[in-house]
């Protein structure tokens, strides 16, 4: 039995008295310094005299200060009587009545905070980056000049619908007129179309359309709305697009912006391994990943296509915290084995193992590869580890991807649990313009042999088009059983506005100024305009093979950042945006090389 139950303090003990004394005793004690504690800072200092004082007068009763020490008393008697007669008033109160003080409260409360809150820190100061060629580019052939009109109509048709049917929302339903969004945007109204299409509209001087789009941000777009985004979709989008209206039009707005949503997304990295989840909530900052994904893994696509933005966030805020979350990613997959040299597309973020062996230039893989390239391009060429990472990256790709079919098309297959699947998606025909832009500087004086493959994806994606009824690429197509280039599957007949077949176009238009991308683009841009415009925008096609389309009514926020500016540039002169001062993210925003003359980046040893 315990000591403390054979002879427990009775009232009729001797020692319970004492007992029962010294415990008021400790109580009040507690209580004084508990209220010293709890009272607001300017009366502590005020009261600590009193508190003070009473405490001695309290231990010592031979004290001096009797006539202090009744009034003392008095006022916590008083004290006391009043918080028990406003408990007795709240017990008669109904729920309702209390819940409604207690919201009146929580109010007062965020309102005092926000009067102490002052608001974002402001940015250092920062040099902005030389820019060249922001607008004009007009081309000096008549024929090419018509084109690049009609390309420009095309994009104000695009806006003018968006503006008028679903301004505000992500994106557009352009046959039922009415505003969309998708799961990658969460449930909010967050503009996507608005921000996706800003720099576009710079470029191509629809200033008006630019100038409505950055009050629509300056009025309404706001990142503490309790939404599950995609973190990769969100970054290049939105950060990249801001970013890129800032470059071009020097607008703080659009800088400011893009680091309030940055904050908002570095809740994402909180996994054992720096990964970050594929969402996460902008108000909570809760993360996950996509249920679909390989046992909870992360995507190579999703973490791998932060760099870019990362990197100027960093730059424009001073605050390394953005260029040493991308760089421990990059540590972090270089120490691991890669099978085949091969990277896979699921990476699991609480172990940091790989998840199933599926390796794809398309869709979760395309642009990690970019990426890497573009750190390179983006550093003045002074990040040579991600050139070096690029190079032994397109080496296993081409040595295990990259095959020739019986009718000797070039394309790149998937690489999926062990063999190769002959299949190229459209989202892989961004390759072409990729291996264009990464010829200069390759190892070995291969140079040519790069510039070689890009022209042969080009011309593969562009049968893929020529292959059709509406001259129009399916989502991904096959190389075997006497198909090329033809998709079987009805579920990857469709068009949905994309734009990557001509993105390879632009780059290769640009390395080699053989008119025949100039030819293909504008094919292409008549078929988007005969067989995707509608009288509300431009919609999707669910059959490319079928002369009688149905449409899917989504005009994608890409199809203004995207498809209709790597156009426009197709037909433009050489001195819009050129290569030199500007490299292009995932989504089409160009951001400006920054020389090693105006950064603050940690150097990369």
């Amino acid at each position: 039995t315990p000591v403390a139950l054979v002879n427990p303090p009775h009232p009729t003990h001797p020692r319970a008295p004492k007992f029962i004394l010294l415990l008021i005793l400790s109580a009040f004690i507690t209580l004084c310094f508990g209220a010293f504690f709890f009272l607001p800072d300017n009366s502590k200092h005020k009261n600590a005299p009193h508190l003070l004082r009473f405490f001695f007068l309290f231990s010592s009763p031979s004290a001096p200060y009797r006539e202090e020490e009744e009034s003392l008393r008095d006022k916590i008697r008083a004290d006391h009587e009043r918080a028990l007669q406003e408990a007795k008033e709240k017990l008669r109160k109904s729920r309702e009545e209390l819940q409604a003080e207690i919201q009146t409260e929580k109010n007062k409360v965020m309102e005092d905070l926000k009067k102490k809150d002052t608001g974002p820190k402001p940015l250092p100061p920062v040099p902005m980056p030389k820019v060249a060629g922001v607008s004009d580019g007009e081309p000096p052939e008549p024929d090419v000049k018509e084109k690049r009109d009609k390309i420009r109509e095309m994009m104000k048709h695009a806006w003018d619908s968006y503006r008028q049917y679903g301004w505000g929302h992500n994106e557009l339903k352009p046959l039922a007129k009415k505003g969309h969004s998708t799961n990658i945007f969460g449930n909010s109204q967050l503009g996507a179309t608005i921000v996706d299409a800003l720099d576009t509209l710079y470029i191509m001087g629809l200033h008006e359309e630019f100038r409505d789009g950055q009050e629509w941000i300056e009025q309404n777009l706001d990142f503490g709305v309790n939404a599950e985004v995609s973190v990769f979709e969100v970054n290049i989008r939105f950060i990249g697009g801001l970013l890129a209206a800032y470059y071009l039009s020097g607008q703080e707005v659009f800088k400011l912006k893009a680091v309030q949503l940055a904050e908002k997304l570095l809740p994402a990295f909180n996994t054992p391994t720096g990964i970050p989840w594929a969402m996460v909530n902008l108000k909570s900052g809760v993360g996950r990943n996509w249920g679909w994904a390989s046992a909870g893994s992360s995507i190579l696509a999703e973490f791998g296509t932060l760099h870019m933005e990362f990197v100027h966030l960093t730059y424009l805020t001073g605050n390394p915290a953005y260029y040493q979350k991308v760089m421990h990613i990059r540590k972090l997959l270089a120490k691991m084995d890669r099978p085949n040299g091969l990277y896979p597309n699921y990476l699991n973020p609480r172990t940091g193992r790989w998840g199933q062996h599926h390796t794809s230039v398309g869709g979760l893989g395309d642009s990690f590869y970019e990426y890497l390239l573009k750190a390179w391009l983006m550093s003045d060429k002074t990040d040579t580890e991600a050139r070096k990472t690029y190079d032994d990256a397109i080496e296993a790709i081409e040595r295990h991807l990259i095959r020739k079919s019986n009718g000797g098309l070039t394309f790149i297959g998937e690489w999926k649990n062990g063999h190769l699947e002959r299949k190229m998606g459209h989202l892989a025909c961004f390759a072409g313009g990729m291996f264009a832009l990464g010829a200069d500087g390759s190892p070995d004086d291969k140079a040519g042999h790069y510039l070689q493959l890009g022209a042969e994806i080009a011309h593969t994606c562009h049968e893929s088009y020529d292959r059709t009824v509406l001259k129009l690429g399916p989502e991904a197509f096959k190389f075997d059983s006497g198909l090329e280039a033809v998709a079987v599957r009805q579920n990857e007949k469709y068009y949905i506005l994309r734009p990557e077949v001509i993105e390879t176009y632009w780059y290769m238009w640009r390395f080699t100024h053989d008119p025949k991308y100039r030819q293909w683009g504008w094919e292409a841009a008549q078929a988007i305009d005969k067989y995707c415009r509608v009288s509300g925008g431009f919609s999707g096609v669910k059959d490319v093979y079928s002369s009688n389309p149905t449409y899917d009514d989504v005009q994608q926020s890409f199809f203004l950042a995207e498809t209709l500016k790597y156009l426009y540039l197709l037909f433009s002169s050489d001195d819009l945006m050129p290569l030199e001062s500007w490299v292009f993210n995932t989504e089409a925003h160009p951001l400006p090389v920054l020389h090693l003359g105006n950064i603050t980046l940690p150097v990369n040893h």
